[in-house]
């Protein structure tokens, strides 16, 4: 189910908790609602629809929607500066990304994986990563 845009600093500021097989029905509107803003979003964190969870949606390199739970960055490479919109926020903000990260994290089904990304996926993964942590960019 789509869920609607949380624009509050104060919910997106939030730490989120660790996901449980309890927040699986929260992952599929998440990327419902991923879906639904697809043409202006990359990529969305639990906290952007106003649940505190560890859980990201994004689209791949091949523009599939993709979920992590309680995704962790165990790696990264080839630091540079750019400039980032957010869906929960008006206008642009620099960021210091990496060209190169590697994530661990869980899928669907509570299993664990580890895998690397690049360019922009990396960039977007970085980008979720940091709501997840109460960063707002």
């Amino acid at each position: 189910m789509q869920r609607p845009i949380v624009r509050s600093r104060i919910i997106l500021s939030r730490k989120a908790a660790p996901a449980t097989a309890d927040d699986l029905p929260l992952a599929r509107d998440l990327v419902d609602s991923l879906m639904a803003n697809q043409a202006t979003c990359a990529g969305m964190a639990a906290n952007m629809i106003g649940q505190s969870k560890a859980i990201i949606a994004f689209f791949d390199a091949q523009g599939r929607p993709q979920v992590m739970l309680n995704p962790r960055i165990t790696g990264t490479s080839g630091p540079y500066q750019t400039e980032e919109g957010c869906l929960s926020l008006e206008g642009v903000r620099p960021a210091t990304r990496y060209r190169r990260i590697t994530v661990s994290w869980q899928d669907q089904n509570l299993k664990q994986h580890v895998g690397t990304y690049q360019g922009f996926v990396a960039q977007v993964i970085q980008h979720e990563c940091d709501h997840l942590r109460g960063v707002v960019i």
